[in-house]
């Protein structure tokens, strides 16, 4: 549905006031969608030529039970593209367009000008409409059930990517013949070099090194972050499972740097709905309004960290102090608690430096760098845990370090474990290793059973599981029918005797 006449002329307003505040975005086209046609949208995350699976219609039936039972309402979606796909629920007042309209700006400026976007496709709308058509043709040839008892299980392994693998070259470029490995010549006169190094001879005992340097190389030579291309190279996949899995990780990399920005994103948005609204789009009447829908938004439960509040929150203070010019080492080092309190050099530098925040930050390096103290102490932040005593979560620490420490463990690799493969041909057997990178938490047995039983299927040989279970080394392994569990130090032993 086309906007309405009241809609296009706050869609023009709202797009003027984003330039003159110096937001560079995507061409936003905004469609109106009714409630049901938002669950629907919304349970294919945002693209609706996505492919047919199970998951998005049980997603789907728990929007429309939510919405229906008044304990959710979708205010908006926006898609990264370019253009920039952006929905609005019919159902939403004036009031309401207004923020979403203001808050879309603010993503889409973001996305654009992200360096973690910076490698995203920006055709992904037609991209999944291609992988659409791809998993139905599939699904014509092979049947229903089995392709999609195949996505099935590349979904439960599709967080085994590297996110950071676009930026950073991680492995070795594939090795050429080295100096060390050229075939030693007798010496000799020139012109008997051809009597004295046969070059058949040569080439032949040449052959014989590489290939004996082939056997004692590692594979991989170094730990392979990327299980997905791993299998995709070297795993034993039919040529349509090969193609499944492909798809599954192309998508995974797409929202990857969502999850790696959820707080920078969300609180770059909400600055500057909010921003736009208080100063320019917001008439009188309309102010209970806002100030209702609006710390709805940043509201939220004790047990829950709220990515709009915190990064709101956040880049408001960021913008004060470096117009009070709070930060370097000379207020650092500042003992005075009342000269702190009034400090303010009117370097007026705030708002470059949001901008410049949104440029290069996620969220790990965004708390790192700019969570403060004194920023804690204001917004009465803590840490919590579970007692198993009373079975209620209780406040754990109010120290700063503590806070910040368990905030970024929080969103490293986005709570998810970190997995390598280590070994491509474990025991000799061509049996696959993965190693977890342990940070403390022990993997889940059971969600770890099942995620091997997963691998095992698209590697088809025996797959082992290098972790540490209750302060003790552990080999977890599935053979394809079979799991068993062995000491690491038990393992080496009885592989270095076999």
């Amino acid at each position: 549905m086309i906007l309405t006449p009241e809609l296009e002329r706050i869609r023009q307003v709202t797009h003027g006031h984003a330039l003159d505040y110096g937001l560079d975005f995507f061409e936003v086209i905004y469609e109106i969608l009714t409630y049901e046609e938002m669950n629907a949208i919304a349970s294919y995350g945002g693209f609706p030529t996505r492919y047919p699976h199970w998951r998005f219609g049980m997603e789907h039936e728990q929007l429309s039970k939510s919405y229906a039972f008044g304990l959710h309402k979708i205010y908006e979606m926006v898609i990264n593209n370019d253009p920039c796909y952006a929905y609005l629920l019919d159902a939403n007042p004036v009031v309401d367009h207004k923020i979403v309209m203001a808050h879309v700006y603010g993503h889409s400026d973001f996305f654009k000008n992200n360096a973690w976007f910076s490698k995203t496709n920006r055709k992904m709308m037609d991209q999944m409409a291609n992988h659409g058509t791809r998993i139905r043709r599939l699904i014509d040839t092979h049947g229903l059930e089995k392709v999609e008892d195949f996505i099935d299980c590349c979904l439960s392994l599709e967080n085994l990517i590297d996110p950071h693998s676009l930026f950073i070259r991680r492995e070795r470029d594939p090795e050429s013949v080295q100096e060390d490995d050229q075939v030693r010549k007798l010496r000799s006169k020139d012109y008997m070099q051809d009597f004295i190094n046969p070059p058949k001879v040569l080439e032949a005992e040449q052959k014989r090194l590489k290939a004996e340097k082939e056997r004692e190389r590692p594979f991989p030579e170094e730990p392979v972050r990327d299980v997905l291309r791993f299998l995709l190279n070297h795993g034993q996949l039919k040529s349509w499972e090969a193609e499944v899995l492909s798809i599954i990780r192309d998508e995974a990399y797409y929202f990857a740097p969502q999850a790696q920005t959820k707080i920078t994103n969300e609180g770059w948005a909400s600055y500057w709905h909010s921003t736009m609204m208080t100063e320019k789009l917001m008439d009188a009447s309309e102010l209970i309004d806002y100030a209702d829908h609006h710390s709805g938004t940043l509201g939220g439960g004790s047990r829950r960290l709220n990515p709009y509040k915190l990064g709101l929150e956040l880049f408001r203070d960021i913008e004060d102090r470096w117009n009070k010019g709070r930060f370097g080492k000379e207020y650092e080092e500042c003992t005075d608690v009342l000269e702190k309190q009034h400090w303010d050099l009117k370097l007026g530098q705030g708002r470059a430096k949001i901008f410049e925040v949104r440029k290069v930050h996620n969220d790990i390096t965004f708390i790192d760098s700019f969570l403060t103290e004194d920023f804690c102490r204001e917004h009465r932040m803590f840490s919590f845990a579970f007692d198993q005593k009373t079975g209620n979560f209780h406040i754990d620490s109010r120290k700063f370090q503590q806070v910040k420490r368990g905030l970024l463990f929080q969103l490293t690799n986005s709570g998810q474990p970190i997995i390598y493969v280590k070994d491509g041909n474990y025991g000799n057997r061509s049996e696959l290793l993965l190693s977890h990178q342990h940070e403390g938490i022990d993997l889940k047995v059971d969600y770890a059973r099942e995620t091997l039983k997963n691998l095992q299927r698209l590697w088809k040989r025996p797959v082992n599981l290098e972790t540490v279970v209750a302060e003790n080394g552990k080999i977890l392994r599935y053979d394809g029918e079979n799991f068993s569990e062995q000491d690491r130090k038990e393992e080496a032993s009885s592989t270095a005797s076999d």
